[in-house]
């Protein structure tokens, strides 16, 4: 009998522990997994930075290494290929500021009361800056004098098309920067869908043809060569050139040029961009009423029809190396030359 109560009682005890064995063991899974979790959450926060290094451009122009803001809430907008960049990765509604454009596929950041007048992409409006309290400030090289008084509000992303490289791979580049500080890169490339086919075929059409490519400003016609404005005629697409000679700058304004000049040179193609209407000048001569004079008439690019009035100049002029602005590029060259 005592032998039986004995066993019983050892049976019960190792009951008891089995039990509370697997007590313990499900009480350490659960503190495991939840341990897990909340290091899954810390790794998680730990991979959204504070702030993300860039190459952006000084106040001398000079590619640099930035460390700006990363994902910035509240952006000011000085350059308008920057704002078609950003509107084109969706990040408009974080715009809080702008410079006026006359460009109408950006109209609503000049329409809308809640973005503030920042100024022109020549002359910022200083305090409107202030005042908007930008977590970043994007501008191009009309506002590179302002770049350091810019930097005492925030950080200055400051960026350009370079003509080496060429106008697709600078829209690229730029495209890349910017969607780098808000964790976009994965989008570029939808953004840049089609741009080399179409430029492959302007380039066979303008292969072996000669151009002449320059602007109309304040009644003269000033030529411009491949180190600037329009330079993805020359460039990329391949019409050449004949209008200056390599060595001379006409990256800014280009360089007045005779009549007698173009009749010289004569070439098979003239494009021309109208810069007063581009800039909105009052009472400015219309390219076409300077263009198309009793020298120019008598040149074979006149007598073939071959005079491009390039249809959208605030484009070209104002906003060369934004997204929307290359499509729109594009399109006044192959609806006249395709």
């Amino acid at each position: 009998m005592k032998k039986r109560i004995l066993t019983l009682m050892l049976s019960a005890a190792m009951v008891f522990s089995l039990a509370a064995c697997g007590s313990t063991s499900g009480d350490a899974s659960d503190g495991a997994q939840t341990e897990a979790e909340g290091n899954t959450e810390n790794d998680t926060e730990a991979e959204t930075p504070d702030t993300v290094t860039i190459q952006s451009r000084n106040a001398e122009g000079e590619l640099t290494d930035m460390e700006v803001p990363y994902d910035p809430e509240r952006i000011a907008i000085l350059d308008m290929a920057c704002l078609d960049i950003l509107d084109n990765l969706g990040l408009g509604d974080r715009v809080v500021g702008s410079a006026s454009t006359s460009l109408d596929y950006l109209q609503d950041y000049v329409t809308n009361d809640e973005i503030v007048n920042l100024g022109t992409i020549k002359e910022a409006d200083m305090e409107a800056v202030m005042e908007c309290e930008p977590d970043i400030i994007f501008i191009g090289g009309r506002l590179s004098s302002s770049y350091d008084a810019l930097s005492e509000i925030a950080p200055v992303v400051y960026l350009a098309t370079d003509t080496e490289a060429g106008l697709v791979e600078s829209v690229r580049a730029n495209a890349s920067t910017i969607a780098a500080i808000f964790g976009l890169e994965d989008q570029v490339d939808s953004l840049m869908t089609d741009f080399d086919s179409r430029i492959e075929k302007l380039a066979e059409f303008a292969e072996g043809k000669t151009a002449i490519v320059g602007m109309c400003t304040s009644g003269s016609f000033n030529v411009l060569g491949n180190d600037g404005r329009c330079s993805i005629i020359g460039n990329e697409i391949g019409f050449e050139n004949i209008g200056v000679d390599s060595d001379i700058d006409t990256a800014t304004h280009g360089n007045e040029a005779s009549f007698e000049f173009i009749v010289e040179k004569n070439p098979d193609y003239i494009f021309v961009m109208d810069r007063d209407a581009a800039i909105g000048t009052d009472g400015a001569q219309l390219a076409q009423e300077i263009m198309e004079n009793e020298l120019v008439m008598g040149t074979d690019a006149y007598k073939n029809g071959n005079i491009v009035y390039l249809a959208h100049p605030a484009v070209w002029y104002t906003a060369e190396g934004g997204v929307t602005a290359l499509d729109v590029m594009l399109q006044d060259l192959e609806s006249e030359l395709l």
